[in-house]
C-alpha cells in the first residue's frame, strides 16, 4: 500500500484505482491544437494529461488550456527550474522534475516553496537516458540490467532526500528505461525501499508494433506483482493509442473494466464463417455501446468459430456464440437461447446486450 497523492481530483496510490495518463504530442504554445488533442484523449479514457513546457510561452499557455479542459494537467519540466515556477503560477496541477537536469538544491527549494503554497505534487521522473554525472564509458554503455536499475533508484532516492529535507512529501515517482528488464528491476527495487506512489511506464518504447508489446510486458509484470499506481504507455504515434493500450492492460489484468471483454478464436481450417469480419464489426459496435452506458460490470462476450472450444467458451461467457457452417448458436448465461444465420450474428449479439 503506497501513500495517496491527489492530482487535481484524481487520487494516485493508497488503494485508488490505477489511473491512466498520456502526454500531448502538440506544441504546447499552439493552444487550440493542444486543447483539441486533450479533449480527444479524454474521450478515449485518459484521466491525467501532461504537456511539454520548453519555454515561458508554453508555461503561460497552461492558463488558457486549463480553462477549456477537464483533466488534471501536469507540466513536464527539464533544465530550467524557472519554467516550473511559471507553470505553477499558471495553474499546473502537478510538476514533473527530472533529477538528471534540475538538481541544484537552491533551485529545487524555490520550486518546492511555490508548490507548497499551491498544494500540488511533484513527480520525480527519472529516465535511464538522463541520469546525471554518469561517465559514458564503453563499460557503462554495456552495463547490465541490475546496474542500470540501481542507478535509476539511487538517482531518485537522492532526490527524494532533498525534497524531504524541505519538509515536502507529496511525491510521485517514476523510474523508466527503454529496456523492459531494467524498468521492471528498477521499480521492484524502489518499491522495497519506499512507499511513495509509482507512475509506471517503459520510456521510448517505440512505434506501436513493438511499443505496445514492450509496454504491456513491463507495466503488466509490475502490476501483477502489486507494484504501480498510475500508468503511461509511451508510443511513437497517436497518443490515443497509448490510452487504449493502457486500458487494455488494466482490463486484461482485471484491475479495471472499460467495456465488454471479447473472447474470440484465431480461426483455423475448421471455421466455416467469416469470423474476423464478425468480430471486427461487433467490436466497432460495442465500442459505441460502451461509451453510451456506464456499468459497474461489463459483460464477457465469446465469439468462437467452431465446435472444438466454441460451445465451452460461449457457455462460460455472459453472452457467446459458437459457429458452424454459415450459422451460429447463441448462449446466454450458459444456456442455449437461439440459432441464427451468419449475417444476423452481430445484430443478435447486440440485441442480447
Amino acid at each position: 500500500m503506497t501513500k495517496q497523492i491527489k492530482v487535481g481530483d484524481v487520487k494516485i496510490g493508497g488503494g485508488a484505482p490505477i489511473s491512466i495518463q498520456s502526454m500531448t504530442k502538440t506544441d504546447t504554445r499552439d493552444i487550440s491544437s493542444t486543447i483539441r488533442q486533450i479533449k480527444e484523449l479524454e474521450r478515449s479514457g485518459c484521466e491525467i494529461i501532461r504537456v511539454a513546457v520548453k519555454d515561458f510561452e508554453a508555461a503561460k499557455a497552461i492558463k488558457a488550456i486549463k480553462r477549456k479542459i477537464n483533466l488534471p494537467l501536469v507540466a513536464d519540466i527539464h533544465f530550467d527550474y524557472t519554467l516550473a515556477l511559471c507553470a505553477i503560477e499558471n495553474g499546473a496541477d502537478k510538476i514533473r522534475l527530472n533529477p538528471g537536469n534540475i538538481y541544484k538544491e537552491d533551485e529545487i527549494k524555490e520550486v518546492v516553496r511555490l508548490i507548497k503554497k499551491r498544494k500540488i505534487p511533484i513527480r520525480v521522473g527519472a529516465n535511464s537516458g538522463s541520469i546525471r554525472n554518469r561517465v559514458k564509458s564503453r563499460e557503462q554503455r554495456a552495463e547490465g540490467t541490475e546496474q542500470r536499475a540501481k542507478a535509476l533508484v539511487e538517482s531518485v532516492l537522492n532526490y527524494i532526500k532533498i525534497l524531504e529535507r524541505m519538509d515536502f512529501y507529496d511525491i510521485i515517482v517514476s523510474l523508466k528505461a527503454s529496456s523492459v528488464l531494467s524498468t521492471i528491476e528498477a521499480y521492484k527495487l524502489f518499491s522495497k525501499k519506499s512507499k511513495y506512489p509509482l507512475h509506471l511506464g517503459v520510456t521510448a518504447a517505440g512505434p506501436a508494433s513493438t511499443g505496445i508489446v514492450k509496454s504491456s510486458i513491463g507495466i503488466g509484470a509490475l502490476l501483477l506483482d502489486g507494484i504501480g499506481d498510475t500508468v503511461r504507455v509511451s508510443l511513437t504515434g497517436d497518443p490515443v493509442e497509448e490510452v487504449i493500450t493502457a486500458k487494455n492492460i488494466l482490463q486484461a489484468l482485471e484491475l479495471r473494466s472499460f467495456g465488454p471483454e471479447i473472447i474470440s478464436c484465431p480461426t483455423c481450417g475448421r471455421c466455416q464463417v467469416d469470423l474476423q469480419k464478425i468480430a471486427e464489426e461487433f467490436e466497432k459496435c460495442y465500442t459505441l455501446y460502451a461509451n453510451r452506458y456506464t456499468l459497474k460490470r461489463f459483460p464477457k462476450i465469446a465469439i468462437m468459430g467452431c465446435e472444438v472450444n466454441g460451445p465451452g467458451e460461449a457457455k462460460e461467457a455472459d453472452i457467446g456464440i459458437a459457429c458452424g457452417k454459415g450459422i451460429g448458436v447463441i448462449f446466454k448465461k450458459g444456456e442455449l437461447i437461439k440459432r441464427v444465420k451468419e449475417k444476423e450474428i452481430v445484430k443478435e449479439l447486440l440485441r442480447e446486450l
